[in-house]
């Protein structure tokens, strides 16, 4: 199966999408285009911290993944949160 052959290359090239979404979701916060306590900010950090998590399966490092283990949990209770606070 070719596809096989290409999973660890596209997990990759998925786990550096995810770092770019960090990279943008930082100026974003810092120039107050969105902000923390914002539903966006935590989508943006959970699809980030997956995407890596995902680019992790190509080459393992044990301590990066419990950090974005970290950050998805996080993300996860951050919308939560805001989705309670919502349908107040």
């Amino acid at each position: 199966m070719p596809f096989l052959n290409h999973t660890p290359a596209l997990a990759e090239l998925i786990g550096v999408g995810g770092f770019y979404l960090y990279v943008l979701t930082y100026p974003l916060l810092t120039f107050r285009v969105v902000t923390a306590p914002s539903l966006t900010y935590f989508c943006m950090n959970l699809t980030a911290a997956s995407c890596v998590l995902i680019g992790l399966t190509a080459s393992f490092n044990l301590a990066s993944a419990m950090i974005q283990i970290f950050w998805i949990s996080m993300s996860l209770i951050g919308i939560t949160l805001q989705l309670m606070r919502a349908a107040r």
